[in-house]
C-alpha cells in the first residue's frame, strides 16, 4: 500500500472521509485528540507524524509554542496551509517519518495517532527510532492504534469511505481480526498491546498502554 496515502487518499479525499465519519467515529476522534491535548504545554514544540490535511494541528495550534506536521502528500499539505492559514507557530514539511529531515532532539512531544503506526506501511520499528530521534530526552511520543471493541464502528467508517469511492470496494473474505482490505490494494492493520510491547522492548523504553472511550489503545513513553 505503499503511497496511497500520497497519491488515493489526500487532500479533498482525506478530508472527506472525515466528515462523513458517523457520530460514534467523531467522537473517537475527538478523544484522541483531547487525549494528546492534555499533554501539552504552552512551551511545547510538537511534532505530528502524518499530519494530512491540518485536522489534529489546527487542534494543537492553540496550546503549544510550535506545531510541525510532515505528510508525504504534497497535495494533503498545500490543502494544510489554506486551513491552516498563514500562523508563525505552524510548520510544514514533505517528508517521509521513517527518514525525516530534522535534526536530533528538536521536540518535546512527537505524535502518530489514529492508527498511523500501521496506515504508514512503513518498519514499526523504524519509525519508533526516527520518533525517538526527533524527540528530547524526556519528551513524549505516542501512538495510538484502535481497541478490538472499536471494530464495528471502524469497518462501518471504511464502508462508509468504501461506498463513496474514496477507498476501494471492501474484500470481505480478507477483512476481519483487526485488518481492513480493498481489492484495489488498500490494507489497514491493527496494532495490539503486544505488538506495542515488543517495538517498546526493541527500542529499550517503557511503555504506558492506555485504552481510551473503548475505541483507542494509545502506547505513550519517555525518551531516555
Amino acid at each position: 500500500m505503499p503511497g496511497y496515502y500520497t497519491e488515493t487518499l489526500a487532500a479533498e479525499r482525506l478530508r472527506a472521509c472525515y466528515d462523513l465519519a458517523p457520530h460514534r467515529t467523531k467522537a473517537y476522534l475527538e478523544a484522541e485528540i483531547e487525549f494528546v491535548l492534555a499533554r501539552t504545554t504552552p512551551s511545547t514544540f510538537a511534532l505530528e507524524l502524518g499530519c494530512g490535511y491540518g485536522r489534529v494541528l489546527e487542534r494543537l495550534l492553540p496550546r503549544v509554542r510550535i506545531a510541525f506536521g510532515i505528510d508525504t502528500s504534497l497535495s494533503s499539505l498545500c490543502m494544510a496551509l489554506e486551513y491552516l492559514g498563514s500562523k508563525r507557530s505552524v510548520r510544514l514539511a514533505c517528508m517521509d517519518c521513517i527518514q525525516m529531515g530534522l535534526r536530533d532532539r528538536s521536540f518535546d512531544l512527537t505524535i502518530c495517532i489514529q492508527n498511523g503506526i500501521c496506515a504508514f506501511a512503513v518498519d514499526q520499528r523504524q519509525l519508533i527510532r526516527e520518533a525517538m530521534r526527533v524527540t528530547r530526552s524526556g519528551g513524549l511520543v505516542m501512538f495510538s492504534s484502535y481497541t478490538p471493541q472499536f471494530w464495528p464502528h471502524r469497518l462501518e467508517w471504511f464502508e462508509i469511505q468504501s461506498a463513496h469511492h474514496l477507498i476501494g470496494e471492501i474484500d470481505y473474505q480478507a477483512t476481519g481480526n483487526g485488518t481492513i482490505v480493498c481489492k484495489d490494494g488498500f490494507r489497514a492493520t491493527t496494532a495490539d498491546k503486544g505488538t506495542f510491547e515488543k517495538l517498546a522492548l526493541t527500542a529499550g523504553v517503557t511503555p504506558r498502554l492506555t485504552e481510551l472511550d473503548g475505541a483507542s489503545l494509545f502506547c505513550e513513553f519517555v525518551v531516555p
